[in-house]
């Protein structure tokens, strides 16, 4: 499956305050599965440093998660400093990994240095598909306004998303809908849709 680069994310677990081994930590995580992962994995971390702790897993997207941090209902997630520049602190115009750990700061979120891997959003199509059409950059897509395109639901809304690509790359693409990540690898398996977002670190693009 061709994948085209989008957006580089480096990712990053947020956690509001020290948090006390005198009581449960709640991990959390969006609805994908390395995130997932990550958020099971901060709850046995916190399990062996003798905390009591339970992971409620894929809440949904960034603006659930960054809430349910703010609001107490959960005490530690994975985000990507992407998403924080991009999306949740989008207005302050953030540059690198310091700035946001102080925007953060004010907010009474902490962040730990990058984990040492990102994930990079990408294009995802079908090889059958971009062989017979010889579909190599998003720029080509521009020659194939009929293509279905199937975007997940937060793709559609971030600024670094749908919006913004259309724009920079002047696609006239109308027949575009709103998935579920995991939905939108079975629809464009089926050949439902011809062109997804995909995440470069998802499973399914070995398993597809």
């Amino acid at each position: 499956m061709k994948l085209v680069i989008i957006l580089v994310l480096a990712l990053l677990l947020t956690c509001e305050n020290t948090l006390s081994a005198q009581r449960e930590i709640v991990t959390g995580s969006k609805k994908f599965t390395e995130s997932v992962i990550l958020g099971e994995m901060a709850k046995h971390l916190a399990v062996k440093t003798g905390n009591q702790a339970r992971h409620q897993a894929e809440l949904g997207g960034t603006r659930i998660l960054f809430n349910a941090l703010k609001n107490g209902e959960i005490d530690i997630y994975p985000e990507y400093t992407g998403t924080i520049r991009q999306e949740i602190l989008s207005e302050r115009e953030l540059t690198g990994n310091e700035q946001i750990r102080t925007a953060l700061s004010l907010m009474n979120i902490g962040m730990t240095n990058p984990l040492g891997f990102n994930n990079t959003y990408a294009i995802g199509m079908r090889p059958e598909l971009t062989d017979s059409l010889g579909l190599e950059t998003i720029d080509d897509l521009r020659t194939y306004p009929q293509l279905r395109l199937g975007f997940t639901n937060e793709f559609m809304d971030r600024q670094d998303g749908w919006a913004n690509l259309r724009i920079v790359y002047s696609l006239t693409h109308e027949n575009v809908t709103g998935l579920d990540h995991d939905l939108a690898y079975r629809a464009l398996a089926n050949n439902q849709v011809d062109v997804i977002d995909v995440y470069s670190t998802d499973a399914e693009i070995e398993y597809y």
